[in-house]
């Protein structure tokens, strides 16, 4: 009988760790995206495309369904040439939604002499990686929300791919049941605040942070915006959904006292800190597991302002 049990529990201990998001799943996702190839994947660039498309193909191995259209590519104009958001849907329990979004595009390339590539490891090949691993745990599972995941393009040209898909009426039957939007901003390096730990922007102007940590698991924890004065809440793409009056943050582990990286060549793989990125999608996806729309269902409060 004792063997029986030893054997089950470690059954179980394997079963239990097995849906993890491994390290090395999260190197290979944002070594690919912040490569020399990918140039820097500035927005109107063939790199740019590839990298839709890297993304778009993540997504398909995730089983997850189109946001519109035949296409996990949602095009829209960008002078006068397409360029494309990347969307996909992960169907829950409930007809609610949380999003998971991040921009996929950098600065491209400089005409400097010597490491002129402008990689975008933590800016925001991160984000990227992170709303995949999420995308990733809940592969064989069916989570009480349903789960849209965006990645944007032409963030660093004024927030263009989430302005534009925000205002793209065919996702209108998400944005009518999205519950809150998490948009992961530079999340590659550890928080001033220790490792397992994020901030989020804005947290002056809704309860998200504390909904979420009243059911955070292993340590994870969501810290105030240590950098307020900044207003970085209006300043990433989660404004193009605060328009629309939908709750939705920036999460960052960006350190501003410490970063040397930001739009420089060296924001690249030597700066990643893959093992705290690892730690926090998994517990981050697991926090989310305990999330329903019983127990999560944030509010702004009358600080904010939507224009």
């Amino acid at each position: 009988m004792k063997k029986l049990t030893f054997l089950f529990l470690s059954l179980f201990s394997a079963s239990a760790f097995a849906q993890d998001v491994s390290e090395e799943r999260v190197r290979t996702v944002i070594s690919t995206l912040a490569s020399d190839e990918m140039k820097g994947r500035e927005i109107g660039t063939p790199e740019n495309d590839k990298a839709a498309e890297y993304i778009a193909q993540l997504f398909k191995e995730n089983n997850l369904e189109y946001c519109t259209g035949n296409s996990y590519l949602v095009p829209f104009n960008y002078k006068g040439k397409t360029a494309y958001n990347v969307c996909g849907i992960k169907k829950g329990k409930s007809e609610k939604f949380l999003g998971f979004s991040g921009h996929f595009d950098h600065i491209g390339v400089s005409n400097k002499s010597g490491d002129n590539i402008y990689n975008g490891a933590d800016d925001d090949a991160s984000g990227i990686t992170t709303l995949v691993g999420i995308a990733d745990y809940f592969k064989n599972k069916k989570p009480e929300f349903s789960m849209v995941f965006m990645a944007f393009n032409g963030e660093e040209k004024g927030m263009l791919g989430s302005t534009a898909i925000s205002e793209d009426k065919n996702l209108d039957p998400i944005y009518n049941n999205l519950s809150a939007l998490f948009n992961f901003e530079m999340v590659a390096t550890e928080a001033e605040f220790g490792k397992n730990t994020v901030f989020i922007t804005g947290d002056e102007f809704s309860d998200l942070d504390e909904l979420f940590n009243q059911n955070a698991v292993n340590g994870l924890k969501i810290h105030p915006d240590p950098y307020a004065k900044q207003q970085l809440f209006y300043r990433s793409d989660n404004v193009s959904f605060v328009k629309k009056k939908i709750i939705a943050h920036s999460i960052s582990t960006a350190d501003m006292s410490k970063i040397k990286h930001y739009h420089e060549a060296n924001d690249d793989m030597s700066i990643v800190n893959s093992k705290n990125m690892t730690q926090i999608i998994n517990n981050f996806a697991k926090t989310l597991e305990k999330l329903s729309p019983k127990n999560f269902n944030p509010k702004y409060n009358d600080k904010v302002k939507f224009n």
